[in-house]
């Protein structure tokens, strides 16, 4: 069987988060935790992503399998295991790198993504701010924030904010599971 290889690159929040959640969907094959969309110039760093002054969000690029798992699907996993509608923040994380954002590699991708959010906003009860913008720049994190939720589940920020996206994932999401 030959495989369908793409790239999906999602911001919904922190990227510790996101990459917990797609690293347990089955045909996602890669998951990096990094930066996109900001207009500072050079390579950003953490810390410069934190101040919110960068313009950079935390986004994750997948590397999936589309003839396992579908753009669509992945999209639709994403915006149901983060709150789309809140601008700029995902729960206690404020600011402009914790914004909801859908990058897109091509018109097609573009397409989907609009046609996602067009179905999905019924299910809830506010607006869906999520953004849909080509591709910028992406920047890989640094090694320590790849994994971060596998090698660091014992942090109290694991337990409280990734966990329950995780539950979420499972319950609603359990025949796209690893």
């Amino acid at each position: 069987m030959s495989k369908n290889i793409q790239i999906a690159t999602l911001g919904g929040g922190c990227f510790w988060c996101t990459e917990a959640v797609f690293q347990e969907v089955r045909g996602v094959e890669k998951v990096v935790s990094g930066y996109a969309g900001g207009n500072a110039p050079g390579r950003p760093t953490y810390r410069e992503i934190c101040s919110g002054l960068s313009g950079f969000a935390e986004v994750i690029r997948i590397t999936f399998d589309a003839t396992i798992i579908s753009y669509e699907n992945i999209l639709v996993i994403f915006m149901t295991t983060h709150d789309p509608t809140t601008l700029n923040r995902q729960g206690a994380d404020r600011g402009t790198q914790y914004r909801s954002v859908i990058y897109h590699y091509n018109e097609n991708q573009q397409k989907i993504a609009a046609e996602v959010l067009t179905q999905i906003q019924p299910y809830f009860s506010d607006k869906i701010m999520t953004e849909i913008s080509p591709l910028p720049i992406f920047y890989e994190a640094t090694q320590e924030h790849q994994d971060f939720y596998k090698n660091n589940n014992g942090q109290g920020y694991c337990t409280f904010v990734i966990e329950p996206k995780l539950a979420k994932l499972r319950k609603l999401h359990a025949d796209k599971l690893k």
